[in-house]
């Protein structure tokens, strides 16, 4: 079984990933972190050296190399994962696609203390923020909506959450 935790950065896809790859006895894996790890560099590191389009790519031959090579894994995807190349076609077809919905102020609410470790969201004032997010996320849902499956995220209580998305996928 391989699942796809898709989303916008900030709406639970590391924490309700781990909790829930736990319960289904699957092996946890952040595709950031698989890209750091491969790369040697952090996230904010390859964004500031390659681009956003140069990550995008490393990101893309993550996808692919988690989707055809790994089983038994739940995958908590980069919140730009899904919107670049084919990369939501590739999780789709090898995995069930999950989509974690937030609103952009519930978003930006959880956010708000994590902009400076967050490449796109640096130098943000919490408006901008709200605006950037609300941007992102209407040009990002036409892929996170072609998630097999969509999940309010907006619940605060996460083992619910994790329950909710566990029966669903069991």
């Amino acid at each position: 079984m391989r699942i796809f935790l898709i989303g916008f950065m900030g709406c639970g896809k590391t924490t309700v990933g781990k909790r829930l790859s736990s319960k289904l006895g699957l092996k946890f894996l952040d595709l950031d972190q698989f890209v750091e790890e491969k790369y040697g560099k952090t996230v904010t590191e390859q964004f500031s050296e390659l681009g956003e389009q140069g990550f995008r790519e490393r990101e893309r031959d993550a996808v692919v190399e988690v989707s055809t090579m790994m089983d038994d894994v739940l995958v908590s995807t980069g919140g730009g994962a899904p919107c670049f190349y084919n990369n939501m076609d590739v999780m789709r077809e090898n995995g069930i696609t999950i989509y974690l919905k937030m609103t952009p102020n519930a978003l930006a609410s959880r956010l708000k203390g994590a902009r400076k470790n967050r490449p796109l969201l640096q130098g943000k004032t919490y408006e901008e923020l709200v605006d950037y997010i609300a941007l992102t996320l209407n040009n990002r849902e036409p892929f996170y909506d072609r998630a097999r499956i969509v999940v309010s995220a907006l619940s605060i209580d996460v083992d619910g959450l994790v329950n909710r998305v566990y029966h669903i996928v069991k």
